[in-house]
């Protein structure tokens, strides 16, 4: 028999275990290891049981034990000991010590936050990304604020049929029994937000709040009584629903998290973001609502626009055009249409989001175009991968060479101490005198290959243990009253070389280009003197019929007798598998289709454990890979079709794997120590831990972003907004007269026949300005070695200068000029551009205006 409802009642804890009730309200204990410990103390077993989470550990354990505990005086000290929680809340950290002017709060929204496995709002590296990016932020003392939307759903958990074909189902959560509070009025009644409907209803929803560290998260619910049922129900699952379900989603999270963002900060008496970061397109919607808010200040939509686009950083995050939400134009017109967003026309939206370039489709709103037509600063998350959104995103900057498009890049990185297994926080603190494994010198003598490879061993074992258990444990829920098969617990063995891999299971990660050649597999898994064991884990979108296939074919070919004791999937793959995972494996692979993966940060954290990775050279690992710290796959661009693609770089993994990485792993010396391979171990901790970290990208977003976007966005709201209705006005001039604007004629001199590094070679470009003042363009010499197509490469550019001997003739004509020293031999080449140049531009592209010579 089934309840019809279900809730969380939560323990009452006795007085003198208040310091456990606070440590488990704030989700540090998610990555704080003491504190962990002290919860593992209460009852081992329910600690496990769990999930290693406190609130459902608290209400697990027996009111005697927790009487039992009050009166065990080491426990109670040991309890209070942790209250250094406190301390940590309040003390200046390094954003408290960073000079000049920085943003007195920032906004992040993102769909989802991966922060611990008890609060189960993410689906992969997006939603795991967020939430480094909020722990980072909380050890840095960055004033963040997280939004996003609470799933009651969540995302789905994942079960393996017989037959290998991937099975979805919905648990429904209960926040109660989740690390979230209410966030309430002053008479103690719940905090709603509302959203107009264009059928004539409101849209409520209810704002929780989870403490992740010293950072705030809010999460919005529309499962609340004030909605009529179709409505409750808009919030049931992460990425789950069609267009108009997926619509209303992400106008709550930009429009109603900005509107919760704002009764947030009146009730707690603090000040509204002055930088607001869209994670990712789900969240565009947060500047239209800031424009209506500016509107009904007074300003018009273009000022606004100045305002909202100064003090908004955009991070992209896919590297193809259909990871891209995009909805129809005539559903964009209906909910805009109405009461939703007091003074924005419809056409004000759609132009924001309108894909008006080559190649796009009038009838589309675009996510990601509205996105970066919002933010004066984006970025992609790897070096590659802004290099790929420069070029798929060009058509919004025409004219304008790929590389001048203002699409910076901010390397992802993950959350050392989430990250980090225990196992090596141990050894780095007693053998090198800190638990910060990223900072520890771990080329010291203090730690031999001996303690280094005992700790990777006991990491190794773990994942054994916890493959056997889960294996275990999926067969029993799918076939109760059975007995799982004996050969599960001689399933992999912790003194194999051990080969990790798991992610999403889109067709461009080819999950399946390991068996390419099953045969040859066999062989690598199955050889006597060095053979390899793989752990696979992944979730396949339920829409995605392709990605299912690529699990069962992969399934199927792990449940063959000859090889299953040496490859395993892994059902339900999520943050507590993940943390058994990363560390125990020797070898992370990742074989996506190159340039599709944007960062790929799974392989990020094998590295911070240690780990070596085994790749396609795309992501971060493009950037990272320096030849001793793992291998890099190499890629067959050349390939006439996909299948000789994959044929060639399967090969090239087989050949990897058997000859160098199994060979280094099993070169043991007398003491049975891989010298070789601890050797790139230690190399891989020393030199990647630091800038894989999320602190590290946490910094230079603030550094790079954030700072300039608070800057910015201040200068444009100072004194009414006067620089953002004059760079309106400039705008809107430059965008009038550009058309006219045109280079009539550029000539050269002071060259000899045979010019030398050092000459001058001395420029004059005639510039038609239709009218606009010299003072609003740069004109510019573009120059750089000249290809046989005359294509022009390492670019630089030297601005002239406006004439003294003249002003523009009758026919608006004004003559630029400027001496221009050689400083390089080989091809030269230039030419001549005419660019918008004001103080409030970020980037000469921002308006993308171009007028070039020809």
């Amino acid at each position: 028999m089934k309840a019809i409802r279900r809730f969380t009642v939560r323990s009452v804890l006795p007085e003198r275990l208040g310091a456990v009730g606070e440590l488990a309200s704030n989700l540090r204990w998610s990555w704080h290891e003491p504190t962990r410990q002290l919860f593992s103390r209460i009852s081992p077993d329910d600690w496990q049981q769990t999930g290693c989470d406190p609130i459902a550990l608290l209400g697990a354990v027996s009111p005697e034990r927790l009487e039992e505990l009050s009166h065990d005086e080491g426990f109670v000290a040991w309890a209070n000991s942790l209250r250094d929680l406190n301390r940590y809340l309040a003390e200046p950290r390094w954003y408290q010590q960073l000079e000049g002017e920085k943003p007195n709060s920032i906004a992040y929204f993102s769909a989802e936050f991966g922060i611990a496995a008890a609060l189960p709002q993410y689906s992969g590296g997006l939603g795991i990304l967020a939430g480094d990016h909020l722990k980072a932020a909380s050890d840095l003392g960055v004033p963040l604020t997280g939004v996003g939307l609470f799933y009651r759903a969540g995302y789905f958990s994942q079960a393996i049929s017989r037959d290998g074909w991937q099975q979805e189902s919905y648990p429904v959560l209960d926040p109660d029994g989740l690390p979230l509070t209410v966030l309430r009025l002053a008479d103690g009644s719940a905090a709603h937000i509302a959203l107009a409907l264009p059928d004539g209803r409101a849209l409520f929803a209810r704002i929780w709040q989870a403490q992740v560290g010293r950072v705030r998260l809010l999460l919005l619910d529309t499962d609340i009584p004030e909605n009529a049922e179709d409505l409750r129900g808009i919030t049931d699952r992460l990425y789950g629903g069609g267009g108009e379900h997926r619509l209303l989603q992400e106008l709550l999270l930009g429009i109603g998290g900005v509107r919760a963002l704002k009764l947030a900060a009146e009730l707690r008496d603090v000040p509204e973001p002055e930088v607001f970061h869209a994670n990712e397109g789900h969240a565009g919607f947060q500047g239209l609502e800031r424009i209506s808010r500016l509107i009904g200040d007074g300003l018009t939509f273009d000022a606004a626009l100045q305002v909202v686009r100064a003090g908004t950083v955009f991070t992209t995050h896919t590297p193809v055009p259909a990871g891209i939400d995009r909805f129809e134009r005539t559903l964009i017109e209906r909910y805009f249409g109405g009461d939703l967003l007091p003074g924005l026309t419809v056409d004000d939206i759609l132009h924001l989001g309108a894909e008006d370039y080559d190649g796009g489709s009038p009838d589309v709103f675009n996510m990601a175009v509205m996105g970066l037509r919002l933010a004066q600063r984006a970025n992609g998350v790897s070096e590659l991968h802004g290099a790929v959104s420069r070029g798929m995103f060009q058509g919004l900057w025409k004219g304008f060479d790929v590389d001048d498009v203002p699409i910076t890049s901010v390397t992802n990185g993950v959350h050392a101490a989430t990250w980090t297994d225990p196992l090596l926080q141990e050894l780095a603190s007693s053998k090198l005198g800190t638990s910060d494994t990223t900072h520890a010198d771990w080329n010291s003598a203090d730690v031999s290959d001996s303690d280094l490879w005992a700790v990777r061993g006991d990491m190794r074992r773990q994942l054994v243990h916890d493959a056997r258990r889960r294996v275990t444990e999926a067969f029993e829920q799918q076939n109760p009253g059975s007995i799982a098969p004996a050969w599960y617990q001689t399933l992999l063995d912790p003194a194999v070389l051990t080969i990790g891999f798991a992610r999403r299971v889109p067709t461009y990660k080819r999950l399946t280009l390991m068996l390419h050649d099953p045969a040859r597999l066999k062989s690598i898994l199955l050889n006597p003197q060095r053979p390899i064991q793989l752990v696979i884990a992944g979730k396949s979108h339920p829409a995605d019929e392709e990605g299912k296939r690529l699990i069962q074919r992969l399934v199927q070919f792990a449940s063959d007798p000859e090889v299953r004791h040496r490859i395993v999937f892994l059902p339900n793959y999520d943050i507590g598998m993940a943390q058994l995972l990363y560390p125990g494996t020797d070898v992370w692979l990742n074989n996506p289709l190159r340039p599709l993966e944007a960062c790929g940060t799974s392989g990020m954290k094998a590295a911070l454990n240690g780990g070596l990775n085994l790749s396609i050279l795309d992501g971060w690992w493009n950037e990272y890979y320096d030849g001793e710290n793992g291998w890099a796959i190499p890629t067959a661009d050349g390939a006439s079709t996909p299948e000789e693609r994959d044929a060639i770089e399967a090969g090239a993994l087989y050949d990897l794997m058997e000859h160098q990485v199994a060979t280094r792993f099993y070169d043991r010396n007398a003491d049975g120590i891989p010298e070789r391979w601890m050797a790139s171990v230690r190399h891989t901790l020393s030199t990647l831990s630091p800038s894989l970290s999320a602190e590290r990208m946490v910094r230079e977003y603030t550094e790079r972003l954030y700072t300039k976007s608070a800057a910015a966005e201040r200068t444009m709201s100072a004194r009414d907004h006067e620089a953002a209705r004059e760079l309106s006005a400039f705008k809107e001039r430059m965008t009038a007269h550009w058309p006219k604007v045109q280079v009539v004629h550029v000539e050269s001199g002071g060259l000899d026949d045979t010019p030398q590094v050092g000459d001058s070679l001395h420029l004059r470009a005639q510039v038609q300005l239709d009218g606009i003042s010299a003072d609003d363009v740069a004109v510019e010499v573009v120059y750089g070695q000249a290809g046989t197509s005359d294509e022009l490469r390492d670019v630089a550019t030297f601005a002239l200068s406006p004439s003294t001997a003249s002003g523009a003739d009758a026919m608006g004509v004004v003559l630029f000029e400027g001496t221009l020293a050689l400083s390089r031999a080989g091809a030269f080449g230039y030419t001549v551009r005419v660019v918008p140049k004001h103080a409030h531009l970020a980037s000469p592209a921002e308006l993308g205006l171009i007028a070039t010579a020809h």
